[in-house]
């Protein structure tokens, strides 16, 4: 017997990841000019029109919202007044205020290292083996076929002239229901934004023939050979299913900040706390505790404890250290213990504090914009500029695991 699972993802001209990547370049401004910041910034788009607002307080930065947000939009490649929203003429409207002092009276402590949770709430972190990076293969293959087309967008446009920003993909795999991987890739739905066309079924064929012919064959070339191996079974394609799709961008739809946290975390596998990331300074466990929450996930799995884990945990505002620890390996666990001995161990030997969880991973630079497309986890930790990006991607825990676990090898 066999299962099938779908996730999706958008592009970075998906309006509501527009509104993210907005919302983070303004935060990773602020940082940028003061590491202390406090930062939790929202962000709308619609035809036209950016309306930005949020809390700040900062002792000493000042931000041109105005410069970030055009910086930002251009940078996406909102820069044609035919797609009806254009980052040199789309008008701003800045809204932000002071950060409540009710807020930063629980956060700033006079011991910085009991610095108390800037909000309550659950986080969870995720792991399991469909690929190299610990990551569910639909979400993966999706966010990776937006990659290859924006890349295509911005760096050959010569192959696909016709492309424009916003896109939307979705990958359905089958699953083996006993050992639950992957079997083969069953559909892939791709809908990307495109230039007006004399004939519109001409217009259709070509792209269809595009996303075949270039698209999935680079994807294809870009995976393991496994993993390749999913699509030879034979897969139903789905480009452009309505026939047409020009009017995209804040124009066909408003984007709000926030509004695509599932594709921003594992696609609908294992869970979702319901908080969103981008705009949010590291105070907000709701982005640092599942940046933790997903380095402890996928370091138990790289290390052979179970191959498949989900972590819960649990803050209360103003207090430092979580209320709960919750642990879930789907019973793949491979060593000699349970679940809640598992979280027991977890509380111990990480230190899941705000200030701890800040510290470990530089949260206090200015790493974030990159992360508001395609998605926070299962990309490659790197460094530019002298800054680690995507830290809570390493994998430096795993000899500290196997060796508290009893695992060899």
């Amino acid at each position: 017997m066999t299962y099938l699972f779908t996730s999706e993802s958008v592009s970075e001209g998906h309006p509501d990841k527009v509104a993210d990547q907005i919302s983070d370049a303004i935060l990773d401004e602020f940082l940028r000019q003061d590491p202390k910041s406090k930062v939790a910034c929202e962000t709308f788009c619609t035809a036209g029109l950016v309306i930005v607002g949020g809390e700040v307080r900062s002792e000493d930065a000042y931000v041109d919202i105005h410069k970030v947000v055009r910086r930002t939009l251009a940078r996406i490649g909102y820069t044609k007044a035919e797609y009806g929203f254009d980052a040199s003429s789309c008008g701003i409207i800045s809204t932000i205020h002071e950060q409540s002092a009710d807020i930063h009276r629980g956060v700033v402590r006079e011991d910085p290292e009991e610095q108390g949770a800037g909000d309550q709430g659950m986080m969870f972190g995720y792991a399991c083996r469909d690929t190299e990076d610990y990551m569910p293969l639909p979400l993966f293959l999706s966010h990776r076929m937006l990659e290859i087309l924006s890349d295509i967008r911005h760096n050959e446009p010569s192959l696909m002239p016709y492309l424009r920003p916003d896109a939307k993909s979705q990958f359905t795999i089958e699953y083996d229901a006993q050992t639950h991987t992957p079997v083969r890739v069953h559909t892939i739905v791709l809908s990307t934004q495109h230039d007006e066309f004399a004939d519109d079924d001409t217009m259709h064929e070509r792209i269809e023939k595009d996303v075949r012919d270039i698209v999935i064959a680079r994807l294809k070339a870009s995976l393991p050979w496994r993993t390749a191996a999913l699509f030879d079974e034979g897969y139903t394609l789905h480009v452009n299913p309505t026939g047409k799709f020009v009017i995209g961008g804040p124009v066909g739809d408003t984007g709000l900040t926030g509004r695509k946290i599932i594709v921003d975390s594992y696609g609908g596998r294992g869970a979702n706390g319901g908080g969103a990331f981008s705009g949010k300074d590291s105070s907000k466990v709701d982005r640092s505790g599942a940046y933790a929450t997903r380095y402890i996930a996928k370091n138990l799995v790289a290390a052979g404890v179970a191959d498949e884990v989900l972590i819960q945990v649990a803050y209360a505002i103003g207090v430092a250290r979580p209320v709960s620890i919750c642990v879930d390996t789907y019973g793949t666990s491979h060593v000699g213990c349970g679940d809640a001995e598992i979280a027991e161990k977890i509380g111990r030997l990480f230190d899941l504090r705000p200030a701890a969880i800040v510290r470990k991973f530089g949260l206090t630079n200015p790493i974030f914009e990159p992360t508001a497309a395609y998605g926070h986890f299962g990309r490659k930790p790197y460094v530019k500029d002298g800054l680690q990006f995507f830290p809570w991607e390493l994998l430096d825990s795993v000899d500290m695991l196997k060796k508290e676990f009893g695992i060899k090898g």
